[in-house]
């Protein structure tokens, strides 16, 4: 087996792993699904992975890499304004459950929930996706640093960014409807509007005392 070939069977084995592990879940896909799906033999994984453990962090590492060429770069693009960059990448999600017919979740977010404090290494991969992804719409903040008010905490609005996002999909989905998505996004742009038009208190003047 060459190096080209081996490099191949190990991507797609962390590819089939992902995409069935968003599908129905980590602990419904079993490893006999995994390598029949990918028409690899157990060797071959077991020469790359130890266990089923070992793929899932690899899967969480492929997501990292996906973040810009999956999810940002499609939703971003031809979109220059940084606060318009924002309401792009929560309308792609928004796009995602209404194409999927309210089976698409974030895939960080589903085995978040899947996995709660069973595996400490796959929860420290699965914060550095949120946190890529946080750092991403933080920068849209900061771009646009001017247009807010001084003072503004920018790591926590892009905090409150992703929980809008996080939960309006899971209650989108809880629901079967965009209603909740679209009233999270709605009440998100509203104090986005709040705070771009604020004016700063300008100093008061200092009286005069006779």
């Amino acid at each position: 087996m060459t190096p080209q070939s081996t490099r191949r069977t190990r991507e797609r084995l962390v590819e089939v792993a992902r995409e069935l592990f968003h599908q129905q879940g980590y602990g419904a896909t079993g490893l006999a699904q995994i390598l029949r799906t990918a028409e690899v033999n157990s060797g071959s994984l077991y020469h790359f992975f130890r266990g089923k453990h070992e793929l899932l962090l690899a899967v969480l590492e492929h997501y990292k890499e996906l973040l810009w060429p999956a999810v940002l770069e499609p939703a971003w693009r031809g979109v220059d304004d940084p606060i318009e960059r924002i309401w792009a990448l929560l309308d792609a999600y928004r796009g995602a459950l209404l194409e999927s017919e309210f089976q698409s979740s974030c895939p960080i977010g589903s085995l978040a929930l899947e996995l709660k404090d069973l595996h400490p290494e796959a929860h420290a991969l699965i914060a550095e996706n949120f946190e890529g992804w946080r750092q991403a719409v933080r920068g849209c903040l900061e771009d646009a640093r001017a247009r807010f008010p001084a003072g503004l905490e920018r790591d926590k609005l892009a905090t409150f960014v992703l929980t809008t996002m996080e939960g309006g999909v899971m209650q989108s989905r809880s629901y079967r409807s965009i209603g909740p998505f679209d009233d999270s996004v709605a009440m998100l742009r509203d104090y986005f509007g709040r705070i771009l038009d604020s004016e700063p208190t300008p100093p008061k003047k200092a009286r005069k005392h006779p």
